[in-house]
């Protein structure tokens, strides 16, 4: 089963703004008695660029996809044998989730700003069950073990 998280949608409210910006200026043109034509490329490009900002706020990019193979971070794919350890770690971006692996060189960095802020702890939750389940291990419920055949 695949699981995606996708980058925060308010990241990317700059682009429907320029649209915006965009058919404003359309609107001066015609104001000013530009000809047709001109005032018509403003106003389909700014229309565009609207309608292309607003599906990308709809659908913002993929940031990561877990499989139970295989992790794969804006289209990179690392199998899980490869990754030792999940953390966090401050990072350019400011704090990130970082998936270590056996070559350092080749860690992988989340930063968390791009997440949605409920996403976070979810997410790191996931990639640490995910990490157990391609290791084979369980988490320690503090409790010992029943003998299968106890001591007399």
């Amino acid at each position: 089963m695949r699981t995606t998280y996708r980058m925060r949608a308010g990241r990317f409210l700059g682009i429907p703004a320029a649209g915006l910006m965009l058919l404003g200026v359309a609107a001066v043109l015609w104001g000013v008695g530009v000809p047709t034509a001109g005032v018509a490329v403003f106003g389909g490009l700014g229309g565009l660029v609207v309608l292309a900002g607003l599906w990308i706020l709809l659908r913002p990019p993929v940031l990561l996809k877990l499989g139970s193979d295989d992790v794969q971070v804006r289209g990179l794919r690392t199998p899980w044998s490869d990754v030792t350890e999940v953390a966090r770690t401050a990072s350019t971006q400011g704090e990130a989730v970082v998936l270590r692996t056996r070559k350092e060189e080749h860690s992988v960095l989340i930063p968390v700003q791009w997440l949605a802020p409920g996403q976070v702890d979810k997410l790191e939750a996931d990639l640490r069950d995910r990490l157990n389940q391609a290791n084979g291990y369980t988490i320690w419920d503090g409790t010992a073990a029943e003998p299968a055949d106890p001591a007399e």
